[in-house]
């Protein structure tokens, strides 16, 4: 593609998503991804229906800036149309559609027509599609007698596949498997993408839905998971539904199979250049991930390494003997030094002196992490944050009370009446600036 329609097509991307930086260096990223290794991308039947236009648009972004995802679909709402119509009447066990003989006629129909959809809707957007209605998985019954002609993936053929991106066309793959016999199973779609990821390994697996992520008990989208710290908490929340509790489940087994570099991301289709091409991303992020360690004094931890990570984040210089000055208490670190919570004690309560994590890091969910952990074992906590600091909405979110003065804004949460919190308002409001110079990121 010429530099300069290249150069167009980012300016269009940067008029829905955001900044320039953010979006070419994402670009640079994906460059060196082959190929076949980019994304694989699920589309629910659900979202070619309703949401066509928008995932055509999104997807010949992709390919206008050489990116060239795997493509697989599934086509419920129209099967479920199609047999009413036909008066074939279908039962699910355990999510799976118990399919006959006489319903799979309609199914292969349907799906084939799905995918036909899709590929012509692509290339009304200039975008050049290949339909690979089968041929791509072979599959065994999982259980015949109780589920019908449904099958389980066992090899994945990616002949057609790579042809497809070869020939620089986005391949839209059909979830219709066939065993070793010939014959064709209805394979669920979420359990393609899977099977497709786990050959090709890809940098992405995304699966676009209508709510555009997972959901918490207050129905937000949870932005990131890091299964390594956050898995066993998310098990044992009581408003974790079946099947979301399912879908946790099967991500987080499938990239416990995959490279510690790919990620699962949920969103919708509108938001999908946002959750690939900024840090802070627009869906749900889910991650391997990597663990938050707890240390009881600055002798546990390389120095130079977070100290550059502070500086970092703060973008400004941090005092020459902050790790002998400061009374450590607690210091919170991701394996990677790429987010921190340092903790002293003042009058006996623990204070946030600093809560540091890169913007990357931010997207991955490693200080929501960090902050979990650090709130899970401390039943008390106040900090201090410059009253026009960009991220104290958030620092709001998580205090119980706050106190503002023109300079400071002084947040809590635990703590036992007046008294209390004014002897840690005034202890936050006595702490000795840390940071050198001046700017709206300074913590103290």
């Amino acid at each position: 593609m010429p530099s300069g329609a290249t150069r167009n097509i980012i300016g269009e991307l940067l008029r829905h998503i955001g900044g320039r930086k953010e979006v070419n260096e994402y670009l640079r990223h994906y460059s060196t991804v082959d190929s076949q290794k980019f994304a694989v991308i699920k589309i629910g039947g659900g979202i070619v229906r309703d949401q066509l236009a928008t995932v055509a648009t999104s997807l010949t972004f992709l390919h206008r800036v050489g990116l060239y995802p795997i493509v697989v679909h599934g086509a419920g709402p129209q099967i479920d149309e199609a047999l009413e119509e036909a008066n074939i009447k279908t039962d699910r066990i355990d999510g799976l559609r118990v399919t006959t003989t006489e319903s799979l006629e309609v199914i292969r129909r349907v799906c084939q027509g799905v995918n036909l959809q899709l590929v012509e809707a692509l290339g009304e957007h200039g975008c050049a599609a290949r339909p690979i209605p089968s041929g791509v998985f072979q599959a065994e019954a999982i259980d015949e007698a109780r589920y019908g002609l449904v099958g389980d993936v066992s090899q994945v053929d990616t002949a057609s596949i790579a042809s497809s991106i070869r020939s620089g066309q986005l391949p839209i793959v059909t979830n219709l498997g066939e065993s070793a016999g010939g014959q064709i199973l209805n394979v669920n779609a979420d359990a393609a993408a899977r099977a497709l990821a786990r050959v090709f390994e890809p940098h992405k697996i995304i699966f676009l839905t209508p709510t555009g992520g997972l959901l918490d008990d207050d129905e937000q989208i949870i932005s990131a998971i890091n299964l390594t710290e956050d898995y066993e908490r998310l098990m044992q929340q009581p408003w974790l539904t079946g099947g979301m509790r399912l879908k946790i489940e099967q991500i987080h087994d499938l990239l416990g199979e995959l490279p510690v570099t790919s990620s699962v991301s949920i969103t919708s289709p509108r938001h999908l250049e946002r959750e690939l091409f900024t840090h802070r991303g627009a869906g749900t992020l889910l991650r391997r991930g990597e663990g938050v360690r707890c240390h009881d004094s600055f002798d546990e931890v390389d120095h130079e390494r977070l100290r550059a990570l502070l500086e970092s984040c703060f973008e400004r210089q941090l005092s020459d003997t902050y790790f002998a000055d400061k009374r450590c208490y607690r210091v919170y670190l991701t394996e990677s030094f790429r987010a921190t919570a340092i903790l002293t004690q003042e009058g006996g309560i623990p204070y946030l002196d600093k809560f540091a994590v890169t913007r990357k890091a931010q997207g991955e969910g490693l200080g929501s992490s960090v902050w979990e952990r650090m709130r899970h074992d401390n039943q008390k906590l106040f900090w201090r944050a410059q009253t026009n600091n960009p991220i104290n909405p958030w620092y709001f979110q998580q205090a119980d009370g706050t106190h503002r003065t023109d300079k400071w804004t002084v947040f809590w949460y635990g703590m036992d009446g007046f008294d209390e919190v004014k002897r840690c308002v005034d202890a936050a409001l006595a702490q000795p600036a840390t940071l050198r110079d001046h700017g709206i990121k300074e913590d103290g």
